[in-house]
């Protein structure tokens, strides 16, 4: 099929708002806010508690969810396929190519690059409001929800980063979702297939949509973080 002709298809698709298309974009969406939801919900705890913590061992935990942040996508979904399958764990719970189970995958890839990344925030503030905050009784467990606020618009980055790692996944979702039409197919698994079959407008439409969402997700980091950069520290 000719490009040009192709970029034209796929414009008229998306300001067509196609049925398909439009299912497709916001199952996709669906899914990443829903594992990024969970990440957060995980990880900002986590992070900001190992941030705090002092403990043998401590290094190497910090080294192996440094480690993670590099999990192969392929092995979080073959993890997840395992547990959920018909003779896993939590087979029973059905949730093998579904939705849900591309949630627990990206969630899985999402948490340890927010778990990192609230750790060093918390670390670092932490340092440096050490003494205002340990006169105030603010210790330990206590001092997490503060640090976590105070650093609310830097740890945004962090779950930008947790967004963008999931959004652009292929092979977990693909493994454990199955890619089934009007189901579990998103973006990412719809370009693969799409372009394989020589379907170009449809996954080229959705590689537009896909790179604008990641412009917005970044222009709104960049905002957060110039915002928090400007409003300095501990309130």
């Amino acid at each position: 099929m000719d490009i040009k002709a192709a970029f034209g298809q796929a414009f008229g698709l998306i300001v067509g708002m196609d049925p398909t298309f439009l299912q497709i974009v916001l199952l996709s969406l669906q899914v990443t806010a829903t594992a990024v939801a969970c990440a957060a919900l995980i990880g900002l705890p986590l992070g900001a508690l190992l941030g705090l913590a002092r403990f043998p061992g401590r290094a190497a935990v910090i080294v192996s969810v440094n480690a993670m942040m590099g999990l192969p996508p392929v092995v979080a979904g073959l993890m997840v396929f395992l547990a959920l399958s018909r003779s896993g764990p939590l087979g029973y719970l059905g949730l093998l190519f579904t939705p849900s189970a591309m949630v627990i995958a990206q969630t899985i890839l999402a948490t340890p690059i927010v778990v990192a990344i609230t750790r060093q925030i918390v670390e670092d503030l932490w340092g440096e409001y050490r003494d205002h905050m340990t006169s105030l009784g603010l210790v330990g467990a206590r001092a997490v929800p503060t640090l976590l606020w105070d650093g609310r618009f830097s740890l945004a980055v962090g779950l930008i980063a947790g967004f963008g790692r999931a959004s652009a996944e292929v092979g977990a979702v693909l493994i454990v979702g199955g890619n089934i039409a009007g189901y579990t197919r998103t973006m990412t698994t719809t370009i693969s297939l799409e372009t394989s079959k020589g379907d170009l407008p449809l996954a080229l439409g959705l590689g537009l949509v896909l790179i604008a969402l990641t412009l917005v997700v970044n222009a709104g980091a960049y905002a957060a973080s110039r915002i928090g950069a400007g409003r300095g520290g501990l309130a």
